[in-house]
């Protein structure tokens, strides 16, 4: 953790708890928007503008709210627009590092070792995490942005001309009912099994394992149309933001995480639809099962001995 720019512990899943023991994560600390015209976007200021190689983005591919972004970057095809490091899976005494682990990346625009250095050189006094994802821009040496929801609708719109418009994954008018559909699954299913898992108290962890499998049980009902996506035929950010956390759910929090009801292979309508989602051409390649498990089980707080499952057997799309 950084206090005043210092790094003076080593890492720790849960930084803060509520009365009851539940966790409380972290407010992102950078929220500044990439924009066609440089113009300020809803947070933050101005000054950064789309341009081609100017910015660069942070991930680690364990992470569910890094992989939104990496999603969006493929499906809007910004690759060639915007470079790409992805940190080692495992969590080390300094957070997340940067390395040689197969499908991690060495920092060739920082060169940076781990990842709160960045943090430092964007803000030398900042205290806090060091998260991912980082949206850097490389012309002003400082972070744009660090929070998931923000970067994956800058990739969406911010980017102009430069992005394939093929994807509208926030359009105009569904805008209302996807920040609705957002708003429900965040605290209940995206970060309830963040405070299932990280609960110090029973009294908080059986709250958030009750508020997870509503959350499923109500999507599966939703689902049971046939309908393709959330919102039909479209695909929006809202399935972007749901698919990486089912896409998790069997391999790391059913079983780390003690959200051990149900899997999500219990559910035909859930299994079908992150099937369909997977098939998207491009998001398959962001999902890498082997960095999942090896981050998750490398966090000494849930895991102290770091022995990674070799199960659960997985369908074939999640498998490869």
């Amino acid at each position: 953790m950084l206090v005043n720019g210092k790094w003076i512990e080593d890492w720790q899943p849960v930084q803060a708890k509520d009365e009851n023991g539940g966790f409380v994560r972290q407010t992102s600390s950078f929220r500044n928007w990439v924009t066609p015209d440089g113009n300020a976007g809803p947070t933050g200021e101005g000054g950064f503008a789309a341009e081609p190689g100017r910015y660069h983005l942070y991930v680690a591919l364990i992470c569910p709210w890094a992989s939104r972004t990496l999603i969006g970057r493929k499906l809007k095809k910004l690759e060639e627009v915007i470079s790409l490091s992805v940190v080692e899976p495992a969590l080390t005494a300094q957070g997340w590092r940067f390395g040689d682990y197969p499908g991690s990346d060495r920092d060739t625009v920082n060169d940076a070792t781990y990842l709160h250095e960045l943090y430092t050189r964007a803000d030398p006094a900042i205290s806090g995490r060091a998260t991912v994802p980082v949206l850097w821009d490389k012309k002003r040496t400082t972070i744009v942005n660090n929070e998931s929801a923000d970067i994956l609708r800058m990739l969406n719109s911010g980017f102009g001309d430069l992005a394939d418009p093929s994807y509208d994954l926030y359009p105009a008018d569904l805008a209302g009912e996807i920040d609705a559909l957002n708003a429900r699954i965040y605290p209940r299913l995206n970060n309830g099994v963040y405070r299932a898992g990280f609960a110090t108290t029973q009294v908080a962890y059986e709250e958030a394992f009750h508020q997870v499998f509503s959350m499923l049980d109500e999507l599966e009902a939703r689902l049971a149309d046939g309908r393709t996506f959330l919102f039909g035929d479209r695909l929006t950010e809202a399935d972007i933001r749901l698919f990486v956390t089912l896409v998790r759910f069997d391999v790391a929090y059913h079983g780390l995480f003690k959200c051990n009801l149900r899997r999500i292979a219990d559910y035909a309508g859930l299994s079908r639809y992150l099937e369909t989602v997977m098939a998207v051409p491009g998001i398959r390649e962001t999902v890498n099962i082997d960095h999942i498990k090896a981050g998750y089980y490398s966090i000494k707080a849930l895991n102290p001995n770091g022995i990674v499952p070799l199960g659960p057997e997985l369908p074939t799309s999640l498998a490869a």
